[in-house]
Protein backbone atom coordinates (compact mmCIF):
# COMPACT_ATOMS: atom_id res chain seq x y z
CA UNK A 1 0.00 0.00 0.00
CA UNK A 2 1.16 3.51 -0.70
CA UNK A 3 2.07 5.55 2.35
CA UNK A 4 0.32 8.73 3.48
CA UNK A 5 2.03 10.93 0.92
CA UNK A 6 0.40 13.74 -0.99
CA UNK A 7 -1.50 13.04 -4.19
CA UNK A 8 -0.59 15.62 -6.84
CA UNK A 9 -2.44 16.86 -9.89
CA UNK A 10 0.71 17.82 -11.81
CA UNK A 11 0.52 17.05 -15.51
CA UNK A 12 1.46 18.52 -18.86
CA UNK A 13 4.77 20.07 -19.80
CA UNK A 14 7.24 21.44 -17.28
CA UNK A 15 10.51 23.17 -18.11
CA UNK A 16 13.81 21.92 -16.70
CA UNK A 17 15.02 25.50 -16.34
CA UNK A 18 18.53 26.61 -17.16
CA UNK A 19 20.30 28.70 -14.52
CA UNK A 20 21.51 31.93 -16.17
CA UNK A 21 25.00 33.11 -15.18
CA UNK A 22 26.69 36.40 -15.94
CA UNK A 23 30.11 36.54 -17.59
CA UNK A 24 31.81 36.07 -14.22
CA UNK A 25 29.80 32.95 -13.46
CA UNK A 26 27.47 34.54 -10.91
CA UNK A 27 23.74 33.76 -10.99
CA UNK A 28 21.93 36.28 -13.16
CA UNK A 29 18.72 36.70 -11.17
CA UNK A 30 17.39 39.35 -13.54
CA UNK A 31 17.58 36.97 -16.50
CA UNK A 32 16.14 34.17 -14.38
CA UNK A 33 13.12 36.26 -13.44
CA UNK A 34 12.53 37.24 -17.06
CA UNK A 35 12.76 33.61 -18.13
CA UNK A 36 10.13 32.61 -15.58
CA UNK A 37 7.79 35.39 -16.71
CA UNK A 38 8.22 34.38 -20.35
CA UNK A 39 7.66 30.69 -19.58
CA UNK A 40 4.42 31.44 -17.77
CA UNK A 41 3.25 33.86 -20.47
CA UNK A 42 3.82 31.07 -23.01
CA UNK A 43 1.55 28.76 -21.00
CA UNK A 44 4.00 26.31 -19.44
CA UNK A 45 2.37 23.99 -16.89
CA UNK A 46 5.12 23.90 -14.24
CA UNK A 47 8.77 24.81 -13.67
CA UNK A 48 11.70 22.68 -12.53
CA UNK A 49 14.73 24.72 -11.36
CA UNK A 50 17.98 23.31 -9.99
CA UNK A 51 17.98 20.11 -11.99
CA UNK A 52 20.55 18.75 -14.44
CA UNK A 53 19.69 21.43 -17.00
CA UNK A 54 20.03 24.02 -14.23
CA UNK A 55 23.61 22.87 -13.54
CA UNK A 56 22.67 21.95 -9.98
CA UNK A 57 25.86 19.96 -9.49
CA UNK A 58 27.88 23.20 -9.58
CA UNK A 59 25.48 25.25 -7.43
CA UNK A 60 26.24 25.62 -3.73
CA UNK A 61 23.51 24.85 -1.23
CA UNK A 62 22.90 28.56 -0.71
CA UNK A 63 22.70 29.10 -4.47
CA UNK A 64 20.19 26.27 -4.89
CA UNK A 65 18.01 27.81 -2.21
CA UNK A 66 18.33 31.28 -3.75
CA UNK A 67 17.46 30.07 -7.26
CA UNK A 68 14.46 28.10 -5.98
CA UNK A 69 13.28 31.10 -3.96
CA UNK A 70 13.65 33.40 -6.97
CA UNK A 71 11.68 31.07 -9.25
CA UNK A 72 8.96 30.52 -6.63
CA UNK A 73 8.66 34.27 -6.03
CA UNK A 74 8.47 35.04 -9.75
CA UNK A 75 5.92 32.27 -10.34
CA UNK A 76 3.89 33.54 -7.38
CA UNK A 77 1.61 30.52 -7.32
CA UNK A 78 0.67 30.71 -10.99
CA UNK A 79 2.35 27.38 -11.78
CA UNK A 80 3.88 24.69 -9.53
CA UNK A 81 7.62 24.86 -8.86
CA UNK A 82 9.31 21.47 -8.45
CA UNK A 83 12.88 22.05 -7.28
CA UNK A 84 15.84 19.76 -7.79
CA UNK A 85 17.09 18.35 -4.49
CA UNK A 86 19.04 15.19 -5.09
CA UNK A 87 22.50 13.73 -5.27
CA UNK A 88 24.69 10.89 -4.08
CA UNK A 89 25.16 12.19 -0.53
CA UNK A 90 21.93 11.52 1.36
CA UNK A 91 22.60 14.02 4.15
CA UNK A 92 23.13 16.81 1.61
CA UNK A 93 20.01 15.81 -0.31
CA UNK A 94 18.08 16.03 2.97
CA UNK A 95 19.35 19.57 3.60
CA UNK A 96 18.56 20.61 0.02
CA UNK A 97 15.02 19.22 0.36
CA UNK A 98 14.48 21.25 3.53
CA UNK A 99 15.88 24.33 1.81
CA UNK A 100 13.57 23.83 -1.18
CA UNK A 101 10.56 23.70 1.10
CA UNK A 102 11.72 26.80 2.98
CA UNK A 103 12.27 28.60 -0.34
CA UNK A 104 8.65 28.08 -1.42
CA UNK A 105 8.85 25.07 -3.75
CA UNK A 106 5.73 22.99 -4.30
CA UNK A 107 7.63 19.75 -4.79
CA UNK A 108 11.03 18.11 -5.12
CA UNK A 109 12.73 16.34 -8.04
CA UNK A 110 15.40 14.02 -6.64
CA UNK A 111 17.79 12.18 -8.93
CA UNK A 112 18.93 8.66 -8.07
CA UNK A 113 22.41 8.66 -6.48
CA UNK A 114 25.16 8.46 -9.06
CA UNK A 115 28.56 6.72 -8.72
CA UNK A 116 27.80 5.08 -5.35
CA UNK A 117 25.68 2.35 -7.03
CA UNK A 118 23.28 1.85 -4.10
CA UNK A 119 21.23 -1.33 -3.75
CA UNK A 120 17.45 -1.31 -3.78
CA UNK A 121 17.56 -1.18 0.02
CA UNK A 122 19.96 1.77 -0.09
CA UNK A 123 17.68 3.63 -2.49
CA UNK A 124 14.66 2.93 -0.30
CA UNK A 125 16.46 4.36 2.74
CA UNK A 126 17.82 7.31 0.75
CA UNK A 127 14.37 8.43 -0.40
CA UNK A 128 12.84 7.64 2.98
CA UNK A 129 15.34 10.03 4.57
CA UNK A 130 14.39 12.78 2.10
CA UNK A 131 10.69 12.09 2.70
CA UNK A 132 11.18 12.31 6.46
CA UNK A 133 12.94 15.67 6.07
CA UNK A 134 10.25 17.50 4.10
CA UNK A 135 6.50 17.58 3.69
CA UNK A 136 6.84 18.22 -0.05
CA UNK A 137 5.83 15.62 -2.65
CA UNK A 138 8.82 13.97 -4.33
CA UNK A 139 9.44 12.92 -7.93
CA UNK A 140 12.20 10.33 -8.28
CA UNK A 141 14.40 11.02 -11.31
CA UNK A 142 15.73 8.02 -13.23
CA UNK A 143 18.35 9.08 -15.78
CA UNK A 144 20.68 6.15 -16.48
CA UNK A 145 22.69 8.10 -19.07
CA UNK A 146 23.85 10.43 -16.27
CA UNK A 147 23.90 8.17 -13.21
CA UNK A 148 24.93 4.80 -14.65
CA UNK A 149 21.97 3.08 -12.96
CA UNK A 150 18.59 2.25 -14.50
CA UNK A 151 15.86 1.74 -11.89
CA UNK A 152 14.00 -1.51 -12.47
CA UNK A 153 10.24 -1.89 -12.09
CA UNK A 154 10.42 -3.66 -8.75
CA UNK A 155 12.59 -0.92 -7.22
CA UNK A 156 10.30 1.84 -8.53
CA UNK A 157 7.27 0.06 -7.07
CA UNK A 158 9.02 -0.14 -3.72
CA UNK A 159 9.96 3.55 -3.87
CA UNK A 160 6.30 4.32 -4.58
CA UNK A 161 5.60 3.05 -1.06
CA UNK A 162 7.80 5.78 0.48
CA UNK A 163 5.57 8.50 1.98
CA UNK A 164 5.58 11.61 -0.23
CA UNK A 165 7.12 9.83 -3.24
CA UNK A 166 4.35 10.66 -5.70
CA UNK A 167 5.90 10.02 -9.07
CA UNK A 168 8.81 9.51 -11.41
CA UNK A 169 10.68 11.43 -14.08
CA UNK A 170 11.74 8.62 -16.42
CA UNK A 171 14.59 9.15 -18.88
CA UNK A 172 15.36 5.51 -19.64
CA UNK A 173 15.22 4.36 -23.29
CA UNK A 174 13.94 0.96 -22.11
CA UNK A 175 10.33 1.13 -23.24
CA UNK A 176 9.67 -2.50 -22.48
CA UNK A 177 10.34 -1.68 -18.84
CA UNK A 178 8.28 1.52 -19.03
CA UNK A 179 5.30 -0.32 -20.55
CA UNK A 180 5.35 -2.85 -17.73
CA UNK A 181 5.83 -0.16 -15.09
CA UNK A 182 2.80 1.84 -16.22
CA UNK A 183 0.55 -1.20 -15.85
CA UNK A 184 1.67 -1.75 -12.25
CA UNK A 185 2.10 1.64 -10.55
CA UNK A 186 -0.80 3.03 -8.47
CA UNK A 187 -3.23 5.16 -10.52
CA UNK A 188 -2.19 8.32 -8.64
CA UNK A 189 1.55 7.77 -9.22
CA UNK A 190 2.62 10.44 -11.73
CA UNK A 191 5.09 9.31 -14.39
CA UNK A 192 6.69 11.99 -16.58
CA UNK A 193 9.01 11.61 -19.52
CA UNK A 194 12.47 13.06 -19.10
CA UNK A 195 13.28 12.88 -22.81
CA UNK A 196 11.78 15.33 -25.28
CA UNK A 197 12.18 13.12 -28.32
CA UNK A 198 10.38 10.07 -26.86
CA UNK A 199 7.80 11.82 -24.67
CA UNK A 200 4.91 10.96 -26.99
CA UNK A 201 5.65 7.25 -26.61
CA UNK A 202 5.63 7.46 -22.81
CA UNK A 203 2.43 9.49 -22.77
CA UNK A 204 0.80 6.93 -25.07
CA UNK A 205 1.62 4.28 -22.46
CA UNK A 206 -0.09 6.29 -19.72
CA UNK A 207 2.37 8.99 -18.64
CA UNK A 208 1.29 12.36 -17.23
CA UNK A 209 3.51 14.53 -19.41
CA UNK A 210 7.05 15.74 -19.91
CA UNK A 211 9.82 17.57 -18.05
CA UNK A 212 11.46 19.23 -21.02
CA UNK A 213 14.75 20.79 -22.07
CA UNK A 214 13.37 22.07 -25.39
CA UNK A 215 10.71 24.08 -23.58
CA UNK A 216 13.47 26.42 -22.43
CA UNK A 217 13.44 27.67 -26.03
CA UNK A 218 9.87 26.87 -27.13
CA UNK A 219 7.70 26.63 -24.00
CA UNK A 220 4.40 27.31 -25.72
CA UNK A 221 5.03 24.87 -28.53
CA UNK A 222 6.16 22.05 -26.21
CA UNK A 223 3.22 22.66 -23.91
CA UNK A 224 0.87 22.39 -26.90
CA UNK A 225 2.57 19.22 -28.15
CA UNK A 226 2.13 17.53 -24.76
CA UNK A 227 -1.45 18.80 -24.39
CA UNK A 228 -2.45 17.36 -27.77
CA UNK A 229 -0.98 13.99 -26.77
CA UNK A 230 -2.76 13.97 -23.41
CA UNK A 231 -6.02 14.83 -25.21
CA UNK A 232 -5.50 11.89 -27.58
CA UNK A 233 -5.10 14.10 -30.65
CA UNK A 234 -2.22 12.06 -31.99
CA UNK A 235 -2.34 13.51 -35.50
CA UNK A 236 -1.65 17.01 -34.16
CA UNK A 237 0.87 15.73 -31.63
CA UNK A 238 2.88 13.84 -34.26
CA UNK A 239 2.84 16.87 -36.55
CA UNK A 240 4.31 19.03 -33.78
CA UNK A 241 6.82 16.29 -32.93
CA UNK A 242 8.06 16.26 -36.53
CA UNK A 243 8.22 20.06 -36.60
CA UNK A 244 10.32 20.43 -33.43
CA UNK A 245 12.36 17.21 -33.36
CA UNK A 246 15.44 18.91 -34.89
CA UNK A 247 15.46 21.37 -31.97
CA UNK A 248 15.03 18.56 -29.44
CA UNK A 249 18.02 16.77 -30.98
CA UNK A 250 20.04 20.01 -31.21
CA UNK A 251 19.95 20.39 -27.42
CA UNK A 252 22.12 17.28 -27.10
CA UNK A 253 24.68 17.89 -29.84
CA UNK A 254 27.02 18.60 -26.93
CA UNK A 255 26.58 18.12 -23.18
CA UNK A 256 23.38 19.72 -21.93
CA UNK A 257 22.70 22.54 -21.17
CA UNK A 258 25.45 23.92 -23.42
CA UNK A 259 23.42 23.92 -26.65
CA UNK A 260 20.28 25.21 -24.92
CA UNK A 261 22.18 28.11 -23.37
CA UNK A 262 23.76 28.89 -26.72
CA UNK A 263 20.32 28.99 -28.37
CA UNK A 264 18.86 31.11 -25.56
CA UNK A 265 21.75 33.54 -25.96
CA UNK A 266 20.99 33.82 -29.67
CA UNK A 267 17.36 34.43 -28.69
CA UNK A 268 18.55 37.13 -26.24
CA UNK A 269 16.94 35.38 -23.28
CA UNK A 270 20.11 34.92 -21.20
CA UNK A 271 23.87 34.53 -21.53
CA UNK A 272 25.49 31.25 -22.46
CA UNK A 273 28.01 31.09 -19.58
CA UNK A 274 28.43 27.61 -18.11
CA UNK A 275 30.27 26.52 -15.00
CA UNK A 276 33.23 24.19 -15.31
CA UNK A 277 33.63 21.35 -16.00
CA UNK A 278 31.08 22.27 -18.68
CA UNK A 279 32.45 24.51 -21.41
CA UNK A 280 30.77 26.60 -24.14
CA UNK A 281 29.86 24.73 -27.30
CA UNK A 282 32.47 24.52 -30.06
CA UNK A 283 32.41 27.12 -32.82
CA UNK A 284 31.21 24.57 -35.36
CA UNK A 285 28.35 23.56 -33.07
CA UNK A 286 27.45 27.21 -32.48
CA UNK A 287 27.13 27.76 -36.21
CA UNK A 288 24.84 24.75 -36.51
CA UNK A 289 22.73 25.93 -33.56
CA UNK A 290 22.44 29.39 -35.10
CA UNK A 291 21.20 27.82 -38.32
CA UNK A 292 18.46 25.98 -36.37
CA UNK A 293 17.46 29.08 -34.37
CA UNK A 294 17.29 31.26 -37.49
CA UNK A 295 15.67 28.56 -39.62
CA UNK A 296 12.94 28.01 -37.01
CA UNK A 297 12.48 31.79 -36.66
CA UNK A 298 13.23 31.75 -32.93
CA UNK A 299 15.70 34.62 -32.81
CA UNK A 300 12.93 37.22 -32.47
CA UNK A 301 10.56 35.07 -30.39
CA UNK A 302 8.53 36.92 -27.77
CA UNK A 303 6.29 35.73 -24.96
CA UNK A 304 2.55 36.02 -24.75
CA UNK A 305 1.06 32.77 -26.03
CA UNK A 306 -2.19 31.90 -24.29
CA UNK A 307 -3.03 28.66 -22.52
Amino acid sequence: MKGPGKRVEWQGCGTALVTPFDERGRIDFGALGRLVEWQIAEGIDFLVPCGTTGEASTLSGDERKAVTAAVAAAANGRVPVIAGAGGNHTAKAVFWARDAEAAGADGILSVTPMYNKPTAEGLFRHYSAISDASRLPILVYNVPGRTGTDLDVETILRLAEVPNVVGLKEASPNFGKIARLLTLVPPDFAVFSGDDSTALALIALGGRGLISVASNEIPGEMRTLVARALEGDWTAARKLQARWLPLMEMNFWESSPGPAKCALSLMKKCGETLRLPLAPVRDETRRRIEAVVVGMKLSGKRGGAKR
